[in-house]
């Protein structure tokens, strides 16, 4: 359906925001460390018009139920629990709260972006809600400010404590790029991520194992990560230089709390690592880093599944540069770095070994790095 179809108006304008595969840096942002994500093509897209009396409603061409209808001045975070329409509500609610002019509107909404793959819908959703609102007010806000609007629906309104990578790259990537991102002042740089220019292709892998990070598994493994940091009397778990952490694991008694602090520590220089790689034109042997990042994510910080273990191992054996899960994990995607001619072959071992297993089969597809929010 189009918003006329719903609403029985044209919209004053449409909007969209991608999601995003990263490259490396999982579970880094909210210890205030370093990322690499990219924007994907698949993209949430809203059309949208400005309402004068205060009612807002949403509408979603990929959910089988009717408009929402809320009272923007009657938002309050948990509310509308458990529904898709918290994402955007959030927002709008986030903005109100930081004293911005919005009010209702009619927003309608269509994605590609594949829910609980760990591919970023719901900042999807709030950035590209964020950057609709923020283009029918005329408010002029950065790409900055709308990521940490869009990360404050999802942590005080809808009750997913995420960090800011997801929104970071929903509004800021540009087309062809990585995005280098310090969580902890928002320094970006944009890395160029020419892939084909190489002759290399990046797979993602959907296992179509839907995650949930509102389950408290992410919840937890936040809270052991500051536990860490207020064990070794710093602010975040970025302030542990890597030379520094053999000392620092030893004053962790928590053992699962250790491992916790040995992912963050290990993965922030693996960021460091990857990027030295691609700055020197070295991109093949970026590959290996990510095998290594994945084993960290399965061993240390146990979020990956049998899915996500199959899918990686699957990839590297049938001549993949290298492999790892991409996301919060428990299920989501993987990605896979490999040389353009190897692309049937990996495609066709990873159909194989899933159908043995007894899994369903993956959905494929190749990404390139697209662009962040925009009006179109």
């Amino acid at each position: 359906m189009s918003f006329r179809e719903v609403y029985g108006t044209a919209p004053e304008g449409t909007w969209e925001a991608p999601g995003r595969v990263n490259l490396i840096g999982e579970h880094t942002d909210y210890n205030e460390g370093f990322v690499l994500p990219l924007a994907l093509a698949h993209t949430c897209r809203v059309e949208a018009a400005r309402r004068d009396d205060g009612v807002l409603r949403l509408h979603s061409a990929d959910v089988e139920e009717g408009v929402v209808q809320l009272r923007a001045e009657e938002l309050a975070p948990g509310a509308p629990e458990g529904n898709w329409a918290a994402y955007p509500a959030g927002v709008v609610w986030a903005m109100r709260e930081a004293g911005l002019p919005v009010g209702g509107a009619d927003l309608h909404f269509t994605s590609t972006v594949p829910v609980g793959a760990g591919l970023s819908s719901s900042a999807a959703l709030e950035v590209a809600t964020a950057s609709a609102l923020d283009g029918l007010h005329g408010l002029g806000l950065s790409p900055e400010r709308i990521a940490r609007l869009s990360q404050r629906a999802e942590n005080a309104f809808v009750g997913v404590p995420s960090g800011i990578m997801d929104q970071m790259a929903s509004a800021c990537c540009t087309e062809g790029h990585a995005l280098h991102l310090d969580t902890r002042d928002l320094t970006q740089r944009q890395v160029p991520f020419d892939l084909a220019a190489q002759g290399l292709r990046l797979l993602v892998v959907d296992t179509r194992v839907k995650h949930a990070l509102g389950d408290g598994a992410y919840a937890e493994r936040r809270a052991g990560c500051e536990e860490g940091a207020r064990t070794l009397g710093v602010p975040a778990l970025r302030d542990i230089a890597y030379a520094e952490l053999p000392g620092a694991l030893e004053r962790v008694a928590d053992p699962v709390v250790r491992r916790y602090v040995r992912h963050v520590v290990t993965e922030d220089q693996r960021v460091e690592r990857v990027i030295a790689l691609l700055d020197a034109g070295e991109t093949r042997a970026v590959g290996p880093l990510l095998t290594e990042g994945h084993a960290s994510l399965r061993d240390d910080f146990q979020v990956s599944s049998p899915e996500l273990d199959l899918a990686v191992a699957t990839a590297d054996e049938a001549g993949a540069l290298g492999a790892r899960m991409t996301g919060g994990g428990f299920g989501g995607s993987a990605i896979v770095l490999l040389a353009q001619e190897r692309l049937k072959a990996v495609e066709e071992a990873l159909n194989s070994a899933f159908a043995a297993a007894g899994y369903p089969q993956p959905h494929l597809f190749e990404t390139t790095p697209g662009a962040g929010a925009r009006r179109v």
